[in-house]
């Protein structure tokens, strides 16, 4: 069984290639390919992947390259995680809607819409490839932002062998789980809404239900990331919030905290990159891997303790930040997909949180609409979990959402302005014709290199 990763020169890879190399045995597969058409950086965090693998798994057949057509030919499974423009086209983007006064976030701000021009063209071209040389029954685990739109648009457009994925929700998860000193598996949960903005209904320690006790229990606004709320908010919401609806519950702050911060996300990572490629350049990462590795620790744990700090002034960070290659895998990053596929192999039932077409699901949205979902899984097939009685609250902000994602992929497949300007005018952090009429002339032409055809 083969897995090719596409994109496998980003910084997270060795985090993909921890989870392949301690799955591989009890899953099977004995080919990983990480392709990535950055040369300079699969040389180096593709290399570091591929001597992670070495240490964990000698006998794993890993191979880097920069040919999509021989890293997908003949993959049972591939994942997508590629930034189409790198870090300076995500600052622009973000920069665009900040200069309005307007959120830039690059999934759940106006910024996605236009990562999506250039995310979704790519990952087109990839899921042909994929249809064409890949094995039949192929299936794609796409981590590339924005999510919700990325996966709307490739379902959209017939490529229903595409799942998009997260792992903020399990994450979320896990961190309750440590909270009660249980292993992952012992919390569950019933997850529903949009990619970056979902909510949890109900969250079960071994089957006990401990949602109530979960929103009076004081840690997790201290150790989760539900420390972006106050209680006072997530008591009146009823439920567990996914960390990113903090943009929208809290708007006005997080652009005021931005701009007092004077540099956005983007550019935080911009500089952890740079600096981290950087000195990483000039070391041999074949002869010197353990001071690799310390290298990407410093630089990675700049890059946490900087996740969403400067939006919301909260630092995510309390202890030194240390990647270690033995640990027992998170199921992070590339666990989702890996939970999958040890799904269908073994034929047993699980559970697991994907970006799915709703088929009834969520009362109000179309059974075409992706969302972000708790789904029984078995024998390869999903099964979305239905949400009897969703909140008001919680509803109209998803409606609201989705309408955008609708119209944002019907822009994207037609490359049409004027469905382009809709999308951005009904996105609730924009919300306004005359601005959504200047984001997309703007996105435009920063994007010109990769636009071609839209009227």
């Amino acid at each position: 069984m083969k897995i090719t990763v596409i994109g496998g020169g980003g910084v997270r890879s060795m985090f993909l290639a921890k989870s392949l190399a301690q799955a591989s045995r009890e899953l099977g597969f004995d080919e990983v390919v990480f392709m990535d058409n950055d040369e300079k950086k699969l040389n180096i965090y593709g290399k570091m992947a591929q001597q992670l693998v070495k240490k964990l798994q000698p006998e794993l057949k890993f191979s880097l390259t920069g040919d999509a057509v021989e890293a997908i030919r003949d993959a049972d499974y591939i994942i997508t995680t590629i930034r189409v423009g790198e870090d300076d086209m995500r600052i622009q983007d973000e920069r665009i809607a900040l200069n309005k006064h307007l959120l830039g976030q690059e999934t759940t701000g106006a910024a996605g819409f236009s990562f999506a021009m250039r995310s979704v063209p790519a990952l087109a071209h990839y899921c042909e490839l994929a249809k064409q040389y890949a094995k039949p029954d192929v299936k794609i685990f796409n981590f590339t932002n924005p999510a919700g739109v990325v996966s709307q648009t490739l379902r959209d457009m017939g490529y229903d062998f595409t799942f998009g994925i997260c792992d903020a929700p399990s994450s979320l998860l896990h961190a309750f789980a440590k909270l009660y000193g249980v292993e992952q598996d012992a919390v569950t949960g019933n997850c529903y809404g949009l990619n970056h903005l979902s909510f949890f209904e109900s969250v079960k320690l071994n089957g006990r239900e401990i949602m109530p006790e979960l929103l009076q229990n004081d840690k997790i606004y201290t150790d989760t990331d539900m420390r972006f709320f106050k209680k006072d908010l997530v008591e009146h919401m009823g439920c567990i919030l996914n960390e990113y609806l903090y943009y929208f519950y809290y708007r006005e702050q997080a652009i005021e905290n931005i701009l007092n911060a004077k540099v956005t996300r983007g550019e935080v990572i911009r500089e952890v990159n740079k600096g981290m490629t950087e000195e990483l350049s000039h070391m041999d990462i074949e002869n010197d891997f353990e001071n690799c590795l310390k290298v990407f620790d410093k630089w990675y744990g700049k890059r946490e303790d900087a996740y969403m700090a400067n939006e919301t002034g909260i630092s995510r960070a309390k202890e030194p930040y240390h990647f270690d290659i033995y640990a027992k895998d998170a199921g992070g990053y590339a666990g989702v997909a890996l939970k999958y596929i040890r799904t269908k192999l073994s034929g047993t039932e699980s559970e697991m949180i994907l970006c799915v077409p709703n088929e009834g699901a969520i009362p109000g949205l179309l059974d075409t609409d992706v969302v972000e979902i708790t789904c029984t899984l078995k024998d390869g097939q999903y099964i979305p979990h239905k949400i009897e009685n969703p909140g008001e609250l919680q509803m109209e902000l998803i409606r609201r959402v989705k309408a955008y994602e609708r119209l944002a992929s019907e822009a994207l497949r037609t490359k049409s302005i004027s469905k382009a300007v809709d999308c951005l005018m009904v996105h609730p952090l924009v919300n306004s014709y005359s601005l959504a009429q200047q984001l997309v002339s703007e996105y435009l032409e920063s994007n010109k290199e990769y636009t071609e055809g839209w009227h």
